[in-house]
């Protein structure tokens, strides 16, 4: 594990079912990023395609292809690459993250628990059914996807399973940005860990997403929050910050873990 990193969040107008479009603004940012030294990128959720209802199934067909391109550069800029995508599996589809290593190995993918009821992804997609914390290059790391930031039972799991940094794909609306902020420092703060959490911008219909990533350091101190006009940026991460705060304020220790689990 490296004591050390520079991990980048990626932002930009997905564009739906443009995948062709999509693919080539994520490729711009991870070389950006990449030729800055970048060990780690971060990509908003259902990034190559964005939500389509009706119309899941056909982007996930191209997610494999997908794939093979990220992996393929992740191998050759020596830089892990996470994200969501749509995944096929047996006629249902997953909004599922995937987590490619330094190597250019997928070494994990999470199918999000929580499925946002208001936009109707209960309907286009099917749920996962297990948390996700993966051995990685970059030490220990748990994933999470957008409306999961909500539910703090889940981090804190993660948390449980030492995980250093948890990383956060999304696509969250203007009107509730303040609770994506809010949400993002609490989980940072209450677990005594890293979050990265890249978010998209543009619009979909009538629903606009400021971007505003995000990676905020154990204590809550924001590292970087990026403009709505910027697309990508570098933090750099030290994992010695863990245990200073961990030292610090001992919370982990004190759980009473015996009264409520």
């Amino acid at each position: 594990m490296k004591r050390k990193i520079k991990a980048g969040v990626v932002q930009f107008d997905v564009k739906n079912g443009n995948i062709d479009a999509n693919m080539e603004r994520v490729m711009e940012n991870l070389e950006q990023l990449a030729g800055q030294g970048a060990d780690l990128a971060v990509l908003p959720e259902l990034f190559s395609c964005g939500f389509e209802p009706g119309h899941v199934k056909d982007c996930a067909a191209h997610t494999p292809k997908a794939l093979d391109r990220l992996c393929d550069t992740a191998a050759q800029r020596k830089m892990a690459i996470s994200g969501s995508l749509p995944e096929q599996e047996k006629g249902q589809v997953f909004n599922t993250h995937y987590f490619i290593d330094a190597d250019g190995e997928i070494k994990g993918k999470y199918r999000k628990l929580h499925l946002f009821p208001l936009t109707g992804e209960d309907r286009s997609f099917a749920a996962g059914n297990r948390i996700v914390a993966i051995d990685t290059s970059l030490g220990k790391i748990g994933l999470m996807i957008c409306y999961d930031l909500r539910f703090p039972e889940l981090a804190r799991q993660l948390c449980l399973q030492d995980v250093a940094m948890i990383l956060v794909p999304a696509q969250w609306p203007r009107p509730r940005i303040e609770h994506w902020a809010c949400l993002i420092q609490a989980r940072a703060i209450e677990n005594q860990l890293f979050m990265v959490c890249a978010n998209r911008t543009g619009t979909d219909g009538d629903l606009v997403f400021p971007g505003h990533s995000m990676i905020v350091d154990p204590l809550g101190k924001v590292l970087v929050l990026l403009k709505e006009d910027q697309s990508c940026a570098l933090g750099d991460i030290d994992f010695q910050q863990l245990d200073k705060a961990r030292q610090r304020i001992p919370c982990m220790a004190d759980r009473r873990g015996d009264i409520y689990g």
